[in-house]
């Protein structure tokens, strides 16, 4: 028969080794759960978004908005059919867009092909009106 000293022992170790294993897997489950919140904040920020008004005060149909981060190259806006004489749309920024500066250069094509001039606005101010007139 073994002696019982060298079974206590050997029970002991193993005892020692779970509860190691199990203080390891916990400690590295919090790990996980406290990044995953940080990705979750961090993702919801990303999900602002921005928006702006804009009022056509003129007599032809707003037909495209182009917006310019350097007053060179121009993208658009998605107006659908266009914005009405007299009519005011909200706008709003595609989050691709939530990198790029507030101040941006911004002009109109309307219906007649003609284009307004290009002019430099802070997007991040609340409450921004554009009009055309």
């Amino acid at each position: 028969m073994k002696p019982l000293v060298n079974t206590t022992k050997n029970i002991t170790t193993v005892f020692a080794l779970i509860l190691a294993i199990f203080s390891f897997s916990y400690a590295n489950t919090s790990y996980k759960s406290l990044n995953t919140n940080y990705l979750n904040v961090t993702k919801s920020s990303v999900k602002e978004s921005y928006s702006f008004k804009v009022h056509n005060n003129t007599g032809t149909t707003i037909k495209q908005i182009l917006v310019s981060e350097d007053g060179s190259s121009f993208g658009y806006f998605d107006i659908g059919n266009g914005i009405a004489p007299g009519s005011t749309v909200e706008l709003v920024w595609d989050q691709s867009t939530n990198g790029e500066s507030c101040h941006q250069y911004f002009k109109a094509v309307f219906s007649d092909g003609s284009e307004s001039q290009a002019v430099k606005f802070d997007f991040c101010e609340s409450g921004l009106v554009l009009e055309f007139s």
